[in-house]
């Protein structure tokens, strides 16, 4: 005798997973005869039906959490403010010299597209760069 389908109608009518929906086992018969909804509603109703309740997490897991306080998400600012205040000192680095006009329009952009990609760690490395490039 294959439940699967009654399972499923179970737990789709009663909002519960199919995991979660047992049958009783002296009512298998009955549950097999069943073919409305109607019917799996008075199964469970007079008990053949039994839905198991939900397991949950551990009271501890959510102190736990909330101790640790989010330390993902404040690696990422820290980062993400290390690299935009480095960014905006190479920027206005790079401007100065392209209006002390050191440097191109060309050479301009296309070092502005190296400091978006994070080639540069510091102003230092940035200025061994531009020797390296002859400016």
């Amino acid at each position: 005798m294959n439940l699967k389908k009654k399972k499923a109608l179970a737990a789709k009518l009663l909002k519960a997973g199919k995991g979660r929906v047992i049958f009783h086992p002296g009512r298998l018969e009955d549950i097999n005869h069943a073919l409305t909804k109607q019917d799996i509603l008075d199964l469970f109703n007079n008990g053949s039906i039994i839905i198991k309740p939900v397991k949950g997490r551990k009271t501890g897991f959510s102190i736990r959490v909330r101790r640790r306080g989010g330390s993902i998400r404040q690696r990422v600012r820290k980062g993400k403010r290390e690299y935009v205040f480095l960014t905006r000192k190479l920027r206005r680095y790079l401007a100065e010299l392209k209006k002390q006009k050191k440097i191109t329009s060309e050479q301009y952009s296309l070092l502005r597209k190296e400091l978006r990609a994070s080639q540069f760690k510091s102003k230092s490395h940035l200025k061994e760069h531009l020797a390296l490039m002859k400016i």
